[in-house]
């Protein structure tokens, strides 16, 4: 996804806006929603309206000190007590200390109906009565679509939601209101033609079996916003956005240096190791030693008391360590120590967005010094490359903004060359290790090359890769063989963007 900017002119008025405190969607909206205005957020059954609408009412209550009124059309207060507090959100709390109001309206014909005549008169006197009660800055409405099922003929009651929305925006309070979407409408009775200043569209998706989320702002009356889609999840703190936006070119560098875990690597790479907080990309067909050489660093980290986060996405955190010891590499006392966490699941247990948020709670959980994602290329099972590539910008992205170094493997295809990264994060990288396998006679041998290193001197030469009981050694190719195990020059393209 390509993030649009809009040219920005510092003597343009700037809309007031009120911030939502949900994680990315200030940054794709520019600062949040329009204060004093009202913005539809519309989309279908289940994609997270009011959750959204809450969580704008509770953050702006606890971090803004702007106190909301939530009125909800169908589900009971006790019913909302009950699904937020699953999300951390004490309503009950914030109730008692006059941070928040929640009202549940249960409207029928006859109370809208005053003398033949159809009026919101009565909503009006209610939520003037609300909103001074906390001197509510922010207003949620849930959903509108009940107002439309008491009426057969919808012609009245438009122009009563005109007065509405008119009416709340003389109140000068910052009003969400949720709507489902309809078939060929924003929503199903196409009231967003009267909230004109910003709507959200909420997206719920299974595409080849995979749940997906996605939001867009349709529209933003006097400023610039984000405009593509963008992954959005719903997770155990709430409503997250991830906007690519979030990703900076600004984090920290430094001079210091961290051990491969491999003597023999360590000198190919000037005598010490990888960049700390670099990303280090390990690449080679089966069985070629990725995820020996990922392990190795990892213990090698955790040898300096520094804490190292292992995502493995192909083997169970038991048999790592049992195949690990078979060369030398004991992974448990660390694991034993605190020192080293071993998360091991199928890329096809959640989604893409799942993920990423699964990694970064548990980054933000462990606060590692190291961390080692194997393999990448598995991500492929459940998005397309392009995806894949979002995933991982935004978890390289936080990862270097916390010092992190970051080791990720990559599974070169059979028929593909050995320079091909397949997720295609290859420019992401600061160091690219490839290995390369051949056989000689009846005897299938490993080869290892620094592909790059930006801003190190390292080796170019070849090495052959040997794996034993006592360990991992790098030896000098012999002159004979040496034209035969060369690496290949790259050729062609992968199927993945690069």
């Amino acid at each position: 996804m390509n993030e649009m900017h809009e040219p920005h002119d510092d003597r343009a008025v700037m809309v007031a806006k009120a911030p939502t405190g949900i994680a990315g969607l200030d940054e794709i909206t520019h600062g949040g929603l329009p204060a004093g205005r009202p913005t539809l957020v519309c989309g279908g059954p289940g994609c997270g309206k009011t959750i959204l609408a809450m969580e704008f009412l509770v953050r702006g209550a606890l971090e803004f000190d702007e106190p909301g009124l939530f009125v909800s059309f169908e589900e009971s207060i006790e019913d909302l007590h009950h699904n937020f507090r699953s999300f951390g959100f004490d309503l009950k709390a914030l109730i008692e200390q006059k941070k928040l109001y929640v009202s549940h309206v249960k409207l029928s014909r006859a109370e809208i109906v005053e003398a033949g005549e159809f009026t919101l008169d009565g909503l009006f006197v209610r939520l003037e009565q609300a909103i001074h009660q906390v001197g509510a800055k922010r207003v949620a409405l849930d959903t509108m679509e009940t107002l439309f099922s008491c009426l057969s003929s919808s012609e009245n009651l438009r122009s009563e939601i005109a007065r509405l929305f008119q009416w709340l925006k003389d109140k000068g309070v910052t009003v969400v209101i949720t709507g489902e979407r309809g078939a060929s409408e924003l929503t199903r009775h196409g009231f967003e033609e009267y909230v004109s200043d910003c709507v959200l569209l909420l997206d719920h998706r299974i595409t080849e079996q995979v749940s997906k989320r996605r939001m867009r702002v349709v529209k933003y009356r006097g400023s610039a916003h984000g405009m593509d889609e963008y992954p959005f999840l719903i997770g155990d703190t709430g409503f997250a956005a991830l906007p690519i936006s979030s990703v900076h070119l600004d984090h920290g560098v430094g001079t210091d240096r961290v051990g491969t875990g491999v003597p023999d690597l360590d000198a190919m790479m000037g005598g010490k190791g990888f960049f700390r907080g670099s990303t280090v990309l390990i690449s080679g067909g089966a069985g070629a030693g990725k995820s020996t050489l990922a392990a190795a660093f990892a213990a090698a980290t955790c040898e300096k008391g520094e804490k190292c986060l292992h995502l493995a996405f192909e083997e169970s955190a038991g048999q790592l360590i049992r195949n690990m010891r078979s060369v030398g590499i004991e992974l448990q006392p660390w694991i034993d120590q605190g020192l080293l966490s071993i998360q091991a699941r199928r890329p096809t247990l959640f989604g893409i967005e799942e993920h990423l948020m699964a990694i970064f709670r548990e980054v933000r959980r462990m606060r590692p010094k190291a961390v080692v994602i194997d393999p990448i290329t598995n991500f492929l099972s459940i998005g397309a490359p392009w995806e894949v590539k979002s995933l991982l910008t935004r978890v390289l992205d936080q990862l270097r903004g916390m010092g992190a170094t970051v080791l990720l493997t990559s599974l070169t295809p059979g028929d593909g060359t050995i320079e091909n990264s397949e997720a295609g994060v290859s420019s992401m990288t600061d160091t690219w290790i490839a290995l390369n396998q051949k056989m000689n006679g009846n005897l299938r041998q490993c080869y290892l090359y620094v592909l790059k290193s930006r801003g190190m001197e390292h080796s170019r030469e070849v090495r052959e890769l040997k794996m034993s009981a006592s360990g991992l050694s790098l030896r000098p190719v012999s002159a004979a063989g040496s034209e035969d195990n060369q690496r290949r020059e790259p050729s062609g393209s992968s199927e993945g963007i690069r």
